[in-house]
């Protein structure tokens, strides 16, 4: 399962749900017709989530309104509030070139150019001007965590295959 966002709110009195994407292209989830929810985003597999069936979609702001069928007023809206959207991988259009779902990122190494590694990215945090990738090192007292923008200017390359990604950062930054 991809986890895409999170329900914030209800919204309205007619069981509609506002929507926080993690993200870009949010409103190109209207042609899954089917949206898995759940209050814990790490199940991996789709029998931790239940399923919704899409009763409609639209743009709100820098997020998304949704609603269900069987969620018909502001009490069961409110219920869902707090849960995590995902969906099988093979519901979700291939991303296109330079493009990466978040949940292929996590858990990869990240190092420099000189092949120093920094850590792995243990999560990704949408800031409003660009996705940071949480990078964790050691554990313990050695742990450390950098925090590094997820652009051009720091991020050289992605290999997904090869289970890393160079950025242009140094060990004592």
């Amino acid at each position: 399962m991809i986890v895409l966002g999170r329900i914030v709110a209800p919204f309205g009195i007619q069981g509609w749900v506002k929507v926080h994407p993690f993200g870009d292209d949010p409103l190109s989830w209207r042609k899954m017709p089917i949206w898995w929810l759940s209050a814990d985003d790490s199940a991996t597999e789709a029998s931790g989530w239940q399923a919704h069936k899409l009763r409609g979609c639209r743009a709100h702001g820098k997020g998304l309104v949704v609603a269900f069928d069987g969620i018909e007023d502001r009490n069961g809206a409110e219920a869902l509030t707090g849960q995590y959207v995902a969906a099988p991988r093979e519901a979700l259009p291939a991303p296109d070139k330079d493009e990466y779902y978040w949940a292929d990122l996590v858990g990869l190494n990240v190092e420099n150019p000189k092949g120093e590694s920094l850590g792995t990215v243990a999560s990704l945090v949408e800031t409003g001007a660009h996705a940071v990738m949480e990078i964790v090192a050691g554990e313990g007292e050695n742990r450390q965590e950098r925090l590094i923008p997820f652009v051009g200017a720091y991020v050289k390359d992605v290999d997904i295959a090869g289970r890393r990604i160079v950025v242009e950062w140094e060990l004592d930054w």
